[in-house]
């Protein structure tokens, strides 16, 4: 009822809304997000859709492991040539205009929606990856010999991998590449693209499952467009992992609701690149990987660009220049510039009004806009016009305490011909991704020739035993297993006793 108290938390209290009380059904569910207090509704059809698909896959698992690696090897080729059928695809495609009309009627981004050729073409690159890949599973890390027995450390399938993807058709050669490994698959994808994946699953996915012997349910799609349908999915315990990935906020309470159900969870929500220029960097390298890392918006664009201050003179206009050059490839460009700094820039840059490509259509903003430094740390997600900001630093070490403290501390590159240099920042930046050139490279297919299931920022703190690129091959556990020579092995020193007759 409204006004109805909910503890969290352990000591606040958080208090049912009007609309939401007027919106609860019987057998609908109610998660509270013990982290935020966040009340979040979950119609009844929505739990059904998350539970009978977790079943599924639940259920999956239990049988992959009478599933040979050749049969899991046989289910990314027919997947992929599935994909590659004209025909197949002519029928993928047509539900991908309907999604992306409705969504440019609905005033969404549909820079990642499309389902071009150059996307159909990765999506097979990479099912043919995870098809040639060698199989993780029953990998003997180490072998450890006692006098009458060994102990070998085995890779093993980890279980239920349950996912959450932002509106974007090319997902599926991410998420079921936890297959490789023996694990099973259940995903929602953004409402946006919803009527893709539908005929992805039915046209290829479910197809090549079958045609491969794999068990039904190995890969399913929560098939609901409902936010809800995703908390349900990831409150369920019998998860083995939960990934997300899309917006920030989304992501953290997706995260949070994974954790109180005991499940654990990566990541992949805020991003974008930093990048640094010091007293000795060199002003070409600058200028192309300023302009290199600006091609299209994802989490690796370049985000903030800070320049040292004995050179931000010279690197200043070059800087801007690689801006605007982006911004004639694409639509338009905007810059954030911090507060301090905006005098810096050319009268033109600070008195010109731009048109802007948002989401919602071509709009008319300053080109240059001032920032507090606390701004620093967000994310601009662009639609077609590079969108970045601009510190100038006395030095990099002020640049990596900007980064340490604001950032989502994701990935930073410093532009600098000085050795030294570069093997401080590497140690002192707190990112799991440093380089010396374009962001770009930021990206499992391309830096790792595996799909990414996504790429963790250190926003909560580093990740405990493996690398910040989480990719198919890479969600497993380790089994201990036992080979013993010797079968009068004690551990109390006993002789074997006589057998009874």
């Amino acid at each position: 009822m409204p006004g109805q108290a909910v503890p969290f938390g352990g000591d606040r209290v958080a208090y049912v809304s009007p609309e939401l009380a007027a919106a609860f059904r019987p057998g609908d569910r109610l998660v509270v997000v013990q982290e935020a207090g966040d009340l979040l509704h979950v119609p009844a059809i929505d739990h059904a859709a998350a539970e009978g698909a977790v079943a599924r896959v639940t259920a999956a698992f239990a049988r992959m492991g009478e599933v040979s690696d050749a049969a899991i090897t046989a289910f990314f080729d027919a997947f992929a040539t599935r994909l590659a059928d004209d025909a197949v695809w002519a029928t993928i495609a047509a539900a991908n205009v309907v999604d992306v009309e409705s969504a440019r009627a609905r005033g969404r981004s549909t820079t990642r929606l499309v389902a071009s050729d150059a996307m159909r073409a990765d999506m097979i690159a990479g099912l043919h990856a995870w098809r040639d890949a060698e199989a993780p599973r029953g990998r003997v890390l180490e072998t450890i010999r006692h006098e009458g027995w060994s102990l070998e450390q085995v890779t093993a399938p980890l279980g239920p991998v349950g996912f959450v993807f932002e509106g974007r058709p090319n997902v599926f050669a991410d998420a079921t590449g936890v297959i490789r490994a023996g694990n099973t698959v259940v995903f929602r994808i953004g409402s946006d693209a919803l009527g893709t994946a539908r005929a992805i699953v039915a046209q290829a996915l479910d197809p090549a499952l079958a045609e491969a012997g794999l068990p039904e349910g190995a890969a399913v799609l929560v098939d609901s467009a409902a936010h809800a349908a995703g908390w349900a999915m990831f409150a369920d315990p019998r998860l083995a992992l939960a990934v997300a990935r899309g917006s920030g906020p989304a992501v953290s309470q997706l995260g949070a609701i994974a954790r109180q159900a005991g499940t654990p969870v990566s990541l992949h929500g805020t991003g974008g690149a930093w990048m640094v220029a010091d007293a000795t960097a060199d002003a070409e390298r600058f200028y192309a990987t300023v302009f290199h890392s600006l091609d299209r918006k994802v989490c690796n664009s370049l985000n903030v660009c800070c320049i040292v201050q004995s050179r931000a003179d010279e690197l200043i206009p070059l800087f801007l220049a690689a801006l605007q050059r982006a911004g004639e490839r694409r639509r338009g460009c905007k810059l954030h510039v911090a507060q301090a700094d905006f005098a810096r820039l050319p009268k033109a840059w600070r008195t010109a009004r731009a048109t802007i490509t948002r989401a919602e259509g071509p709009v008319q903003e300053p080109l240059a806009e001032p920032i507090a430094d606390v701004d620093l740390g967000r994310e601009w997600e662009w639609e077609e016009s590079p969108e970045v900001s601009l510190k100038i630093v006395a030095d990099v070490a002020e640049a990596v305490a900007l980064f340490n403290a604001l950032s989502p501390r994701f990935a930073a590159t410093l532009i600098s011909q000085d050795p030294a240099a570069h093997d401080r920042f590497y140690a002192t930046v707190d990112a799991p991704f440093v380089g010396d050139g374009f962001t770009r490279w930021v990206d499992g297919q391309y830096a790792l020739n595996r799909p990414e299931l996504g790429l963790s920022n250190w926003q909560h703190g580093r990740l405990f035993a493996r690398g910040g690129v989480l990719a198919g091959d890479g969600v497993f556990t380790v089994r201990a297993r036992v080979r013993q020579a010797d079968s009068h092995l004690d551990r109390g020193g006993a002789p074997t006793p006589p057998r009874a007759d």
